[in-house]
């Protein structure tokens, strides 16, 4: 078992656990892969935390892998198993696109079943009434602690919408997320814990007073009842050690040996960003927690705070500005300078629907090719075409029916908010598949049934190009050299009667430059390569 799991972190190091540099050999028995080993035990790491500011600047001018991202000329991506897929891990465990889930399933997320006790009083903690919005930390009757957060006064819904919706999304999507719920309260279900403390507008931390309450609750909107709204965040539990950061590595985790800019879930988590307009999609968003699990202490990544996902900007609608250009980037900047403010962009001219708990968010000018978020991501800059295929592939899982279902656990006042937040997803999902499954040859799902090899075609499948005419040609793959014998007048999807360990089948259609290339261990399919 120590040699199995020494021989995956090492492959999982190297450009990826289908090409390994520095040994020939391919595959191995247990390949392909569906999660990682069991992780190293990690009982202490240092707690990080990260300035804003410093994030910004650093991924603004001095980004890592510089000259990769000025080039556009990416290292592989890390982190996958032989079929290109992202094995379970403590960042990343395969849901929606990878087995069939019912609606109640995405629905439920990372939980439905523990929010805030309503048997008694929620004790503050903390509480701030400085930043972007207000907020407050709360321990219910069970002494369980929630970040309660709030909508802008003048766009209720919100920003407390967007956090349960977005932490359901990336759930299922395969991240780990905190449990979020709306809850309506009366202000005398707040009290003041005896050592709480409270940093006001000054910024300047002190002793919480039930009039600091008052204050932070003055700044939300207030229900036709009385009751208050809010979104409360259930804490992730373990031991908090901060964000992680979308490049390197932390040096006090053993398990953390992939570089997190070539991390396949990193890069592809661009998509996932774009189509729900995660433009705030940065370290401050994460957090990694040490958990105890099954007896072993491992670090666990998280992300977190939703709130400016969607049309929202946490305080107020997002700048038509955001999801198109970064808030600092040289061109743009300098063609407004040059022009005089009169290069105006189509984005520039989009109307929104008059829906304030909708915010700012729309579908007609969505370009899942150029979207960008607040500030360079160094894993979304390095994102590849291969990237860009598998995250595609897990958005267009998404039916409908489950959109709207996940849509209306924000539980909107007004149900034509939904209706749109709803409309918006399902145009944008379809730009995403017709965009990115237009980079690779979509072909998936491969199995060889009743003598054949059989596979979908994505993007026919969802109705992006009429069905097309595919050939083949096989060979024999010697696995110990990586060397292919053709087979001659092997060019049907029938598998070869050839006396090998390995069969490897070239598919490609009208465009030669657009392969897939399947690899057969006797009938089972245990390996992948795309072109480009």
């Amino acid at each position: 078992m120590v040699q199995v799991r020494q021989r995956v972190l090492i492959a999982l190091a190297a450009l990826s656990l289908a090409a390994l540099p520095v040994l020939a050999q391919k595959f191995y028995p247990d390949d392909p892969l569906e999660r990682e080993p069991r992780p190293l035990d990690v009982k202490t790491a240092e707690a990080q935390n990260l300035n804003d500011y410093y994030d910004f600047f650093r991924n603004t001018f001095w980004p890592p892998d510089r000259e990769q991202i000025k080039h556009h000329n990416p290292l592989p991506s890390e982190a996958i198993n032989t079929l290109g897929e992202v094995p379970d891990s403590t960042w990343f465990t395969n849901r929606v696109g990878s087995r069939p889930m019912t609606v109640d399933e995405l629905v439920r997320g990372p939980g439905t079943d523990d929010p805030p006790s309503t048997s008694g009083p929620w004790t503050v903690v903390s509480g701030k009434n400085q930043g972007v919005q207000p907020g407050l930390i709360i321990r219910d009757a069970r002494r369980k602690r929630y970040f309660l957060k709030f909508d802008p006064m003048s766009y209720p819904d919100m920003a407390t919408a967007a956090d349960v919706i977005g932490a359901k999304f990336f759930y299922d999507l395969g991240y780990n997320t905190p449990q979020n719920y709306i809850v309506r309260f009366p202000r005398s279900r707040l009290r003041v814990a005896p050592q709480s403390r409270y940093r006001g507008e000054n910024g300047q931390e002190r002793q919480m007073t039930e009039k600091d309450i008052e204050d932070v609750l003055a700044k939300v909107p207030r229900g036709a009842d009385g009751r208050y709204r809010g979104m409360a965040s259930r804490d992730v539990g373990g031991d908090l050690i901060g964000p992680f950061r979308y490049s390197g590595t932390r040096s006090d985790d053993p398990n953390d040996i992939v570089r997190h800019e070539r991390r396949r879930d990193l890069r592809g988590l661009y998509v996932f960003a774009a189509w729900l307009n995660h433009t705030d999609s940065k370290s401050i968003n994460s957090m990694d927690t040490i958990v105890d699990e099954g007896g072993v202490h491992y670090i666990k990544h998280f992300l977190i705070d939703f709130g400016a996902i969607l049309g929202s900007d946490t305080f107020e609608p997002k700048s038509p500005r955001a999801g198109n250009v970064f808030l600092f980037s040289w061109k743009p900047s300098a063609m407004q300078f040059a022009t005089l403010g009169f290069d105006v962009k189509p984005w520039m001219r989009l109307h929104y629907p008059d829906l304030p708990g909708a915010g700012h968010f729309q579908y007609e000018d969505f370009d899942p090719e150029h979207w960008t978020s607040n500030y360079p991501n160094p894993a979304f800059e390095l994102r590849t075409p291969g990237d860009l295929y598998w995250a595609a592939k897990k958005v267009m899982a998404f039916r409908d029916e489950d959109i709207r279902a996940i849509v209306a656990t924000g539980q909107y006042d007004d149900a034509r908010t939904a209706e749109w937040i709803s409309r918006c997803l399902i145009e944008r999902r379809n730009r995403i598949g017709r965009a990115f499954f237009a980079e690779e040859l979509p072909l998936d799902h491969f199995a060889v049934r009743g003598g054949r090899l059989e596979f979908e075609d994505l993007a026919a499948e969802y109705g992006f190009h009429a069905p097309q005419r595919y050939s083949v040609a096989w060979s024999v793959f010697d696995n110990a050299t990586g060397r292919r014998t053709s087979i001659p007048n092997a060019t049907t999807f029938q598998v070869p009667a050839a006396h090998a360990e390995y069969l490897a089948a070239r598919i490609h259609s009208a465009d030669p430059d657009k392969t897939v290339t399947v690899y057969l261990r006797g009938r089972q399919v245990v390996g992948i390569d795309r072109t480009p």
